[in-house]
């Protein structure tokens, strides 16, 4: 069983920044082997995929949306991914997952990951 425990999250003004942090523990869990990513939903929208990193491959994945603007990176001392978002604008206003598999598969699609954080609010005002 893994566990993911996101922080970082809160109430910016336009144009600031934010870094999310995802904790992940548990047995069998290798932080540099799984693709770790980052999800989120606004309301009344569908959860939709942000970022992804495979550290092992040295990889990352990133929706056309927020590029250039986030960075997705993680720490294996800690097991630790974060999401650093710069430049932020009102329409990335949502609940922010965490998201980690194993196995291969599509980045952006959701049913392909197997565990998940409980969320947590970004919030950003005009």
């Amino acid at each position: 069983q893994v566990q993911l425990v996101e922080s970082g999250g809160g109430l910016v003004q336009a144009g600031g920044s934010l870094r999310l942090s995802c904790a992940c523990v548990g047995s069998g869990y290798t932080f540099k082997a799984w693709l770790t990513g980052w999800f989120r939903q606004a309301p009344g929208k569908e959860r939709e995929f942000v970022a992804a990193m495979r550290p092992s491959a040295g990889t990352t994945y990133y929706d056309d949306s927020v590029k250039g603007r986030f960075t997705i990176s993680g720490d294996n001392t800690n097991n630790t991914m974060y999401l650093q978002m710069n430049s932020l604008k009102p329409e990335d206003t949502a609940v922010y997952y965490c998201a980690t598999r194993q196995g291969p598969g599509t980045v952006a699609y959701e049913p392909t990951y197997d565990y998940w954080g409980q969320g947590t609010q970004v919030t950003v005002s005009s």
